[in-house]
């Protein structure tokens, strides 16, 4: 009898000749009246990390679903090393690992009682499921508390082991859906060192984040997801660039200054300035530093006086509220986490 894995392998090998891992055309997922995704088209090229990124509630956790067969679009199409992923479900499956925002292991078990019994359920003898446990535990530097309780484990110790048990099938390609969330700087530094290693092996991983620095450390390329649509898909530098290399942030003594210091702003730097919410504050970005002393000079010949300025790499609240004209916040309708699949 085949194994999972090696019919993960065999559809792999059928499907070399497809240049994308992933192409999906204006998918659609409806939950009642509220369009949680609104035609995402992607194209997401094998052996390389593509990021979504965007707040929580944008609809980058239900496309993960639906690329993934846990939900079923309600429009459009998608497919897996060209394998359509309603008609071909279960093969789509066999390529496939996913890690969730939340573990999936079970804390009353250890670890490599954990990963043995995820091999187990994938077709794996019980020798091949401990040899397995063993290599992954060792990848991810857990041999030594590999007969730990879970409950035993910190945060990052279970995403890794969550990653880990995603792996024992060797799938070519890998969903992570916001694998460092709520994780210490140092841990988040580890997981994304595996990442990089899983790549380099030839893995495609899919990464969805809230984070412009994870995927500028790790994507290749980057969807900007916002209310269910891409609103912006390009390399982190052209993203960055399409807000500024960088962007001057100017808070005012006076909030009725602010109308007329962003016209002086926008003619000094030849860019548009975007208030912010509270009504104080100014964010533009910028193309040459060289025209900074110019603002401070125009602003300052205009009477208007400065509390705070600086100067800033773009951040995801900037790429959201130039692309957008919102902050980056969670919404509180339709949040990924909240919807339950549905086939």
């Amino acid at each position: 009898m085949q194994t999972l894995t090696q019919a993960a392998r065999s559809q792999t090998t059928a499907a070399q000749g497809a240049p994308l891992a992933i192409e999906a055309h204006q998918l659609v997922k409806l939950f009642g009246r509220h369009r949680a995704v609104d035609g995402v088209d992607l194209q997401v090229r094998a052996g390389t990390v593509y990021g979504l990124l965007g707040p929580n509630g944008a609809g980058k956790t239900t496309t993960v679903r639906m690329l993934a067969t846990l939900l079923r679009p309600d429009g459009g199409q998608a497919r897996i090393f060209g394998y359509d992923v309603v008609k071909e479900a279960q093969r789509v499956r066999q390529l496939i690992g996913v890690t969730g925002q939340y573990a999936s292991v079970d804390e009353t078990l250890t670890a490599m009682e954990n990963l043995m019994l995820f091999g187990r359920l994938l077709g794996l003898s019980r020798r091949d499921a401990r040899q397995t446990a063993e290599r992954l535990l060792e990848q991810f530097g857990l041999t030594e508390a590999k007969n730990r309780p879970l409950r035993h484990f910190s945060g990052g110790m279970r995403r890794r082991l969550d990653l880990a048990a995603s792996l024992i099938a060797r799938p070519p390609l890998i969903f992570l859906d916001e694998p460092t969330t709520g994780l210490d700087p140092r841990t988040r530094a580890q997981m994304w060192d595996t990442i990089r290693d899983l790549v380099r092996e030839g893995t495609t991983v899919l990464l969805t984040t809230q984070y412009l620095d994870e995927a500028d450390q790790l994507a290749e390329r980057i969807a900007v997801i916002d209310r269910g649509r891409v609103i912006a898909e390009g390399t982190p530098d052209e993203l960055k660039s399409s807000v500024g290399q960088s962007s001057l942030h100017l808070t005012f003594q006076n909030p009725a200054d602010v109308p007329r210091a962003r016209e002086i702003v926008e003619a000094a730097l030849g860019a548009q300035a975007t208030p912010s919410p509270e009504g104080r504050r100014l964010i533009a970005p910028v193309s040459d530093t060289s025209r900074l002393p110019d603002v401070l000079v125009a602003l300052k010949a205009a009477g208007i006086e400065i509390s705070e300025l600086g100067v800033q790499k773009p951040t995801l609240d900037e790429v959201f509220l130039t692309l957008t004209g919102h902050n980056a916040e969670p919404t509180t309708e339709g949040e990924d986490a909240d919807v339950q699949p549905r086939a």
